[in-house]
This record gives C-alpha cells, structure tokens and sequence, in this order.
C-alpha cells in the first residue's frame, strides 16, 4: 500500500486479510470449479482476488475506494478471468453485474455494510447459489443463530439459505488488525424460499412486530406491532399452535410461517 500512495481507510471498515490459512478455508468452503462465477466484494490488494483465479474462477470484484481499483486493474490486467468493478456493494444489480448467469459470492465484507451487503445479494431476484463472507464474530452468530436465541438477522438470512459458521479469525490475521473477532459464514441459499410466502415483506412486517418489544411475551408485543387486540392475538397464536406467552426468539421459521398462514385466514 506504502508503494501506491495508499493507506487502509477506516471510513471504508478496511481491514485486508493477510493470512495464508483463513484464505485456504474461503476457498474450500466455496467449493470452486473451474469456470465458476465469483463476485467479490471488497477485494482490497487482491489477495483473495488471486487465490479464486488461482481455482480457475472467474471473478467480478466490486471495490469502492477508487485508488484500490487502480491498482486492481493494474495488478490483473493480463488476466481476462478478473474484472474490476468500482462501486458500493449495498447499491449493486447482482443481476447486471453477473448478466443473469449463475454465481457465488465469496468476500472479506467491510463490517460497517457486511448486514446490508448480505441482504442486497439475498433480497434481490437474481440470488447467489452460495455465499462464503467473512464478517464479525456477533454478526455470524446472529446469522446462524436458533432458538431460543433467534434474531431478526438469523430470520432474515434463514429464510433465504442455509448459514454455517466455518471458522473464526483473530485479529492478527489482519492488516490493519481490527478491534474484534471475524468468522468466516457459509450461507447455501436455497434456489426458491422452501416457506411458500406470497407477500415477503408482509411477512417480515410480522417478525418486525414480533421483536419490537424483545422482553414481551408475543401477545403484548404482537398486539401492539399490529394493532390487535390482546385477546385476539392470543386467539391467532393458539391456533398457530403457538403458546401466547412465549417470547419472539424462541420461534424458528416454520413457526413463523405458520404463524403468518393464520394470521392471514384471520385478518384478511
């Protein structure tokens, strides 16, 4: 970096890993085959950029700091496999950035956008097959998490794949060390939602209203969120089959999908 006139910017969240182990772990956790799609978000220097070539990739790297991506399409310049793209990752068309073909997403996310980036690539028509990202200890828990210690992020990634956490990072591993504990998640995303959901932001409203008030039982919190009656919200959850003084993060997803079924014969 001292060689381009660069340094890490921590507006950006750049922290550039550095360690030969952590990236042997990315790569098998991607299961690459040769001609794969990657899109890569932040690649930095490009030392994970390579390593996927490397496996016969081909990657679509997104960076945002404009110095970086001059000095990534100078590094991989007589390599067609690699195209270097300069943009915000939370703005991205997965779609138009891939041109509809399939892909994997494999990144060192920024922890500032690491939720948003996630959910760019999940929310959006054209989702990955797989994504392998490294974030935050807390946030790859939260990811991962089960109940009785579900969250809206764990809801909102399970609901569209499968996450893993592979393994966990110190901070030595990378330059400059941050002030946390990474991981490294596995997220198999489904080719369609398995939950039969219509109407997915109606239903992320419930889950909204079901965590608005953690410490509440579900029927005051849902009551409230919705606008029901307390009786009548008790009424819903036990034909859910849902006990009405249970707690949001003791429900998995197909408590909630069926949740949301009854919700709707109910209230529609």
């Amino acid at each position: 970096m001292a060689s381009l006139g660069l340094s890490p910017r921590k507006a950006w969240g750049q922290h550039f890993l550095i360690s030969p182990g952590v990236l042997d772990s990315i790569v098998q956790a991607a299961q690459l085959s040769p001609g794969d799609l990657v899109v890569e978000v932040g690649p930095g220097l490009g030392i994970l950029t390579e390593v996927l070539t490397r496996q016969g990739a081909r990657v679509v790297a997104v960076e945002i700091d404009p110095g970086l991506v001059t000095a990534l399409r100078a590094r991989f310049q007589e390599l067609p496999s690699v195209q270097i793209l300069q943009g915000d990752a939370r703005q991205i068309e997965p779609l138009e950035v891939t041109g509809g073909k399939l892909y994997k997403v494999v990144a060192n996310l920024p922890y500032y956008a690491a939720s948003p980036i996630v959910r760019r690539f999940l929310e959006g028509s054209h989702r990955p097959s797989l994504m392998v990202v490294t974030v935050q200890r807390e946030v790859a828990q939260n990811m991962a998490a089960a109940p009785p210690r579900m969250n809206l992020m764990g809801l909102g990634v399970q609901f569209y794949g499968h996450p893993k956490i592979v393994r966990y990072i110190n901070a030595g591993s990378f330059y400059p060390p941050p002030k946390v504990t990474s991981a490294v998640v596995r997220i198999e995303v489904y080719p369609e939602p398995p939950w039969k959901i219509a109407d997915v932001p109606r239903f992320f409203s419930l889950l909204r209203g079901g965590f608005s008030a953690p410490r509440k039982q579900l029927k005051g919190a849902l009551s409230r969120a919705l606008g029901l009656p307390a009786p009548s919200m008790a009424e819903v959850l036990l034909r859910a089959g849902i006990d009405p003084t249970r707690r949001a993060e003791t429900l998995g997803l197909p408590e909630w999908a069926n949740l949301y079924r009854v919700w709707l014969e109910q209230h529609e």
